[in-house]
């Protein structure tokens, strides 16, 4: 296992590769696809679908016992308050649908860490080997833990996507469907396909830390690693 965390190693720029799980799976149905198959992390939605806080905390449990961070995609971009209770169930992570607003990723950050680099509460610090139990030394590690993603879902959110690469947001993802309404919305702008937008998040993010990322299937993982994508979201094969 690497010595560096998942946030560390996607600003190194390492392929990264996660697996969309329903929070609702078991410990053995965990153990048999991490037998066949490597994973960095994986991620869980609540953004169209329901929330059961006590199912995710059993399941980020069962996930951290495979050394495997859960990522979770929030239900709305005005709930970026609630980022520090959700991250108290165990996530290690929080992805913003239809981010686009300096507002939202400031108030996203000030929940995601602990002070002094952001406002969270004091709450269920994250335990295993090598992580600093007491409350300053797991705040200043937290700061190399925990991810933000922010999902371009408009082509305002594209276009703005350097303002809103502020430290501490580590990946840029796509929603294609939403994106596309957007896009139907100006079929004249020069961003008109979801591929374009990507390229030119890739292009702004020349110089962050932060990494593009795009939900697709390992046949079509090596078009967007072409295209300067390096962390991947994929289904569990059949």
């Amino acid at each position: 296992m690497s010595e560096l965390t998942l946030k560390e190693r996607i600003h190194a720029g390492e392929t990264i590769i996660g697996v969309g799980l329903s929070y609702t799976v078991n410990r053995d149905y965990l153990q048999s696809l991490l037998d066949k198959y490597e994973y960095d992390f994986c991620h869980i939605d609540v953004q169209h679908g329901p929330i059961n806080e006590e199912a995710i905390l059993s399941f980020c449990a069962i996930a951290h016992d495979f050394d495997l961070p859960v990522k979770m995609r929030i239900k709305h971009a005005r709930d970026a308050y609630l980022i520090g209770n959700y991250l108290d169930l165990g996530l290690s992570g929080i992805e913003i649908p239809s981010a686009e607003l300096n507002s939202t990723v400031d108030e996203a950050l000030n929940a995601l860490f602990y002070p002094p680099t952001g406002r969270r509460s004091w709450g269920q610090p994250h335990k295993g080997p090598g992580i600093p139990t007491d409350r300053i030394g797991h705040a200043k590690w937290y700061d190399n833990y925990g991810m933000l993603w922010l999902q371009m879902e408009s082509i305002k959110g594209v276009t703005d996507a350097l303002k809103l690469a502020k430290p501490g947001v580590d990946c840029f993802s796509f929603g294609p469907n939403d994106l596309n309404f957007d896009i139907e919305t100006y079929p004249a702008h020069p961003l008109n396909s979801v591929d374009k937008c990507v390229n030119h998040v890739v292009e702004q993010l020349a110089d962050s830390t932060a990494a593009a990322a795009f939900r697709t299937t390992p046949e079509n993982r090596q078009k967007y690693a072409d295209m300067g994508v390096t962390v991947f979201l994929e289904e569990p094969p059949e």
